[in-house]
This record gives C-alpha cells, sequence and structure tokens, in this order.
C-alpha cells in the first residue's frame, strides 16, 4: 500500500534566504543576539524569542559531530547506495546540520572526520540543493552561482511512505467478499451493530462474530467539498467525499459521491455504489469506483441521526 502526497510548505523570510543561498551555491547561518551561528537558521533566538535578521555565510566544509550507517536506503533517500546519516557542523557554524554522507563503508567514516558540500547539478532553492556531503577538507570549486536578490517562497517535497498490512481473519473475509462483488459486514455479539469493515468493536471491545451481508446503496450521513487542488489529484474539484452508512450497516465508509454536481450532495441523500468493470476487480474497497445518487427519497434525519 502507498500513501504519498507532495508536502508545499510556505518558508517565510529567514527560512526562504536560506534556501534562495542553497540555490546560488552558498550555506547561510543565523545569528542570534549571543553571537551563536545556527545552521539551518532559527526564526526566532531561542532564548529572547526575538526574530533572528541577520543571516551570515559559512563554509561548505564541516566536521562530523555524529553518525548512524544507513545499510538499507529508502525511496526517496538522498541517495540509492549505503551511506552515513551525519550531523555535521560546518566551518563557522556553532550548530550541527542533519544530512546524508556519501562515505562508501561504514570504515570511512567517524565522529572527527572532515566533510565538504557535493551540490546538486541542478539547484532549485531546496534543502536537496545539497545533493550530499562527501569525505574531503577543501570545498568543490566552482559551485556558486550568481547571487540571486529573490528569497525562495514555497518548498515542494514529495512524501512517499510504502508499507505492507498483513490483513485480520476478518479484514481477509472482507477484502475477499469484495473481489466477489459482495460487501460484509460482521456483528459485535454485545451491542448488535454491524461493523463495515469488520473490527474489534469501538464500544465493547469484543472481536466481531455474525457475517452480515450489507446492500452497496445507503444514506449520505456527513459530507466535505473538496475545492482545493493538489499535486496528484485524480478529480477536478470541486468533488464531494462523504460518509456513506450502507443499508444494513451501523457505520459508515467513507467514499466518493460523484453523478451529480457538488453543490447538489446533501445530508441524507440516498446513493448506490458503481463498480468499476468486473475485469478490475481485486481485493480492494477500490472496486467501487464511487457512489452516485439512487434516485430514491431522502431518508429522514432520525434514522442516520446517531451515526454524525
Amino acid at each position: 500500500m502507498t500513501i504519498a502526497f507532495d508536502y508545499t510548505r510556505s518558508l517565510g523570510p529567514v527560512l526562504g534566504r536560506f534556501m534562495a543561498g542553497l540555490r546560488d551555491g552558498r550555506v547561510l547561518g543565523g545569528r542570534t543576539p549571543d553571537g551563536r551561528v545556527h545552521v539551518p537558521p532559527l526564526e526566532f533566538d531561542p532564548i529572547t524569542h526575538e526574530p533572528v535578521t541577520e543571516l551570515v555565510p559559512v563554509a561548505p566544509t564541516g566536521t562530523v559531530i555524529s553518525w548512524t550507517w544507513n545499510a538499507r536506503p529508502l525511496e526517496g533517500q538522498p541517495l540509492d547506495r549505503p551511506f552515513a546519516w551525519a550531523l555535521i557542523r560546518l566551518d563557522g557554524a556553532d550548530t550541527a546540520l542533519l544530512h546524508a554522507v556519501d562515505a562508501g563503508s561504514p570504515s570511512t567514516i567517524r565522529t572527527g572526520t572532515r566533510v565538504r558540500v557535493r551540490w546538486a547539478p541542478t539547484r532549485v532553492g531546496h534543502i536537496n540543493d545539497i545533493a550530499c556531503f562527501e569525505p574531503g577538507e577543501t570545498a568543490a570549486e566552482n559551485v556558486a552561482a550568481p547571487e540571486s536578490a529573490e528569497p525562495v517562497e514555497i518548498m515542494t517535497t514529495p512524501i512517499r511512505l510504502h508499507y505492507r498490512h498483513t490483513t485480520s481473519d476478518e479484514e481477509d473475509a472482507y477484502l475477499r467478499a469484495l473481489a466477489d462483488g459482495r460487501l460484509i459486514g460482521q456483528r459485535c455479539p454485545a451491542c448488535r451493530k454491524v461493523y463495515v469493515p469488520p473490527r474489534v468493536c469501538p464500544a465493547d471491545g469484543v472481536v466481531p462474530g455474525e457475517v452480515v451481508a450489507v446492500a452497496d446503496r445507503g444514506t449520505v450521513t456527513t459530507f466535505c467539498v473538496v475545492n482545493v487542488p493538489f499535486a496528484g489529484q485524480r478529480l477536478q474539484p470541486p468533488y464531494v467525499v462523504a460518509q456513506v452508512l450502507l443499508d444494513g450497516a451501523d457505520i459508515p465508509i467513507p467514499h466518493l459521491v460523484l453523478g451529480l454536481d457538488a453543490a447538489g450532495v446533501r445530508m441524507g441523500m440516498r446513493v448506490a455504489a458503481v463498480w468499476r468493470d468486473r475485469s478490475e476487480w481485486a481485493f480492494t474497497p477500490e472496486n467501487i469506483a464511487h457512489f452516485e445518487p439512487a434516485g430514491e427519497p431522502d431518508a429522514p434525519y432520525e434514522t442516520y441521526a446517531e451515526h454524525l
């Protein structure tokens, strides 16, 4: 399973200048009133809480303060081969910067190792403009670009998390039913509520028992209209993500509601599942592409009031 999104943040006047420096092939630190130089720079002094406004250049060389070896790099990390994560105090700085060191093997790095910046071939104003550090006493040559007056305002970092989920017996039955075009829940033997997907009852802490077939249609309880575009978005805003209380269930499931203007979605609206082509079915809730209006009268409020 994969969770992926692009994390976009505004940088402000201090980090914006720091990232602009990296874009220009320079490392800047922030000087606090006590004379200490922090890399990366702080926006506010940790003692006086006053804004930090003075940025000063520091060297692209430094000393490893501490380190750990990463024998199995993950996707998105600075290097695709074993490397060291290290805290590096750059010459002219009083604090350490966390970054990767392309050391080759654990035997070639230790506390006290001298390292230098290896700049990325193309720099855009991001911490990744420092591709990594490498052992060395002197800075690489001809890396600095003409200094730019414009700070970086926005920084985007792709976030990707891949993980393997081991299903419980109850989840296994639920996913196998989906692969067969059916929806099932399981009933708590204590409170008799039907949970979809099956789970330990959150009210009684009891493992579910009886398997119950539920319908692929239900009632919109609450919903959200998505108006904000983001990277990787599969639908054009505005669109609706709703909580749908399936007939026969006692807890709603989240899903898309399409087939009408977003402004027309409402609480109590009756909707029906739209299944993907059977050739696309697998052991996943994505077998249901979305829900759309069922053409039935709205459900009375009291029938879903306790499920909001």
